[in-house]
C-alpha cells in the first residue's frame, strides 16, 4: 500500500523514526514537538518563499520539527497530519492554550487599548492561553491583548458549523488558504468543522473518503454559477469545487452555501 505523502513525513534522505521500515530513507528522526508562534504561517511545498503554499498553521497549533536548515523547518501538523516547510522564525516552544478565536479574525494589540498598532492579526481558531483580563481584554500568556469576547474556551464547541462557514462570505479565494484573508474550499470546510469540535482532514479527496456522510450528504445536487464565480460545495468532501476553481481568474469570489441546506437540515432539524 502507497503513503499518501501529503501526510507522510518521508524523504529521500530523511524520515520520521515511526516509518523505519515503512519507507527508504538514508536517515530517521524522531523529532521535536514546536508551537507557532505567530498569527498564521504558510506550510509551502518546499523550503522557499516562493514554493506553492500547501496549507496553513495557526497561532497554538504544534508541530513536529524533522529538519532545521538555512531558515526554514520540515514539519508536520499535528492537527491534520499534513507536511511540509514553515519559516523557522514561526516557531518556539509550545504553550497550554486555554482559548480559541471564534471571530474571523481578531488584533493582537500591545496593550488593552483598541487605538494602539496591532502586533499581529490572529485568525479563526488561532488558540492562546490567557492569563488574566483588564476591562474588555484577555491578557495573553506570551504577549499581547484580544477583545475577550472574540475569544471562546478551547473546549468550547459551536453547534452550527454552517454558520461559522457563512461568515467567510467574501473571502477571497487563495490555495492553501485558511482563513479570512485567504481561503480554499477544503481549508473553509476545515475551518468550519474545528470550531464544532469535528477531526477533519486538510484536503477535499481526504474529506470526501473520511468525513461522515452525516456533515456531506452524497445525494446534494446544487448549482454551480460560475459565471459570478460562485463556489458551491456539493455533497461528500468537495468535489464539485474542484472541478470549479480551474475557471475562477478573479482575485476575489463569493462563497455560496446553497449547498449545504441539506446538511443544515440533517444537522438541525427540518425548519433549520
Amino acid at each position: 500500500m502507497s503513503l499518501d505523502s501529503r501526510i507522510t513525513p518521508a524523504r529521500g534522505d530523511l524520515a520520521a523514526s515511526a516509518l523505519r521500515g515503512k519507507v527508504d530513507a538514508k536517515s530517521f528522526v524522531d523529532g521535536e514537538t514546536q508551537g507557532i508562534a505567530i498569527g498564521r504561517t504558510a506550510l509551502r511545498a518546499g523550503p522557499s518563499a516562493t514554493s506553492g503554499m500547501a496549507s496553513e498553521v495557526l497561532l497554538g497549533e504544534t508541530v513536529t520539527v524533522y529538519e532545521r536548515r538555512d531558515g526554514w523547518a520540515w514539519v508536520q501538523c499535528a492537527l491534520d497530519r499534513y507536511v511540509g516547510y514553515v519559516r523557522e522564525d514561526a516557531l518556539a516552544e509550545p504553550t497550554k492554550p486555554t482559548h480559541r478565536v471564534i471571530a474571523t479574525s481578531t488584533p493582537l494589540l500591545p496593550a488593552p487599548d483598541v487605538k494602539r498598532p496591532a502586533l499581529d492579526l490572529l485568525p479563526m481558531n488561532a488558540q492562546v492561553r490567557v492569563a488574566g483580563h483588564e476591562g474588555r481584554f484577555a491578557r495573553t500568556a506570551s504577549r499581547g491583548f484580544v477583545f475577550a469576547d472574540h475569544l471562546v474556551a478551547l473546549d468550547d464547541r459551536q453547534k452550527d458549523w454552517v454558520a461559522i462557514a457563512e461568515r467567510f462570505l467574501g473571502a477571497p479565494y487563495i490555495w492553501g488558504g485558511k482563513t479570512y484573508e485567504g481561503l480554499d474550499c477544503s481549508g473553509l470546510v476545515q475551518t468550519a468543522l474545528q470550531t464544532a469540535g469535528i477531526a477533519c482532514p486538510r484536503d477535499s479527496d481526504m474529506q470526501e473518503r473520511d468525513c461522515n456522510e452525516d456533515l456531506f450528504p452524497p445525494k446534494i445536487v446544487a448549482e454551480l454559477d460560475t459565471e459570478n464565480g460562485d463556489i458551491c460545495i456539493v455533497g461528500a468532501g468537495v468535489v464539485a469545487v474542484k472541478a470549479v476553481i480551474p475557471s475562477i481568474i478573479e482575485p476575489r469570489v463569493r462563497l455560496s452555501f446553497r449547498l449545504v441546506v441539506e446538511s443544515r437540515r440533517r444537522l438541525f432539524g427540518a425548519n433549520a
